[in-house]
């Protein structure tokens, strides 16, 4: 997980909302200047959408190491906000909670294919209802990337062998009309000309939450 306080887990204020494309002299958004290794802090911070799904509770198949979702989510969750509850003592109270870094972003193979850290390290850009592109945080809900109204409960509502009754697969898809990018101000999603880029009982963790 990216390391931040709870008041900066979706940013209020977005300097870097990606100009329409085309426009002339309009600055370059941090994400397609510069890989995930040479953010500040605060860039690197602002990518995370708020989404929560890295929140999820995960299982590990002992023999195969394949990682499955559930629709249940970290103790420390807020299903509503879709924010913890504890940022800066996460790892303190969930040891097995993911601090996201650069490096993991491109071995954890069970990052979302939606989540920000994962599309920029494949060098792809961020979509349309991402807040640094659209500047709301209401985007990443309304665009049903987010696990608000989709979970179970918290994980100690369950026992481990409950887990297995609660595997699903929407974390690992792109809901319908949330791919693409898009010109801000259109209001629509769209391609883009891009500048510049290119049991829980494994980890449990989220980027950026």
């Amino acid at each position: 997980m990216p390391d931040r306080a709870p008041s900066d887990l979706v940013p209020t204020a977005f300097p870097d909302v990606a100009p329409d494309a085309g426009t002339p002299g309009a600055a370059v958004p941090f994400w397609r200047a510069k890989g995930l290794a040479l953010m500040s802090p605060a860039e690197w911070e602002s990518l995370c959408d708020g989404c929560g799904r890295c929140c999820l509770v995960k299982l590990e198949d002992e023999d195969s190491g394949d990682i499955a979702y559930t629709d249940v989510v970290c103790r420390l969750f807020e299903t509503h906000s879709c924010h913890c509850s504890d940022y800066p003592n996460r790892q303190e109270q969930v040891s097995d909670c993911v601090r996201l870094t650069p490096e993991a972003v491109a071995e954890l193979s069970w990052l979302p294919p939606t989540c920000a850290y994962r599309l920029l390290d494949e060098g792809k850009d961020l979509p349309w209802w991402h807040p640094l592109v659209s500047g709301s945080a209401e985007t990443v809900h309304e665009a049903g990337i987010s696990v608000r109204g989709k979970v179970a409960g918290g994980e100690q509502m369950f026992g481990l062998f409950e887990l297995v009754d609660h595997l699903v697969s929407w974390p690992l898809r792109w809901p319908k009309g949330s791919r693409g990018t898009v010109s801000r101000g259109s209001g629509l999603p769209g391609s883009r000309t891009r500048a510049g880029v290119r049991p829980r009982k494994p980890p449990a963790g989220a980027p950026g939450l």
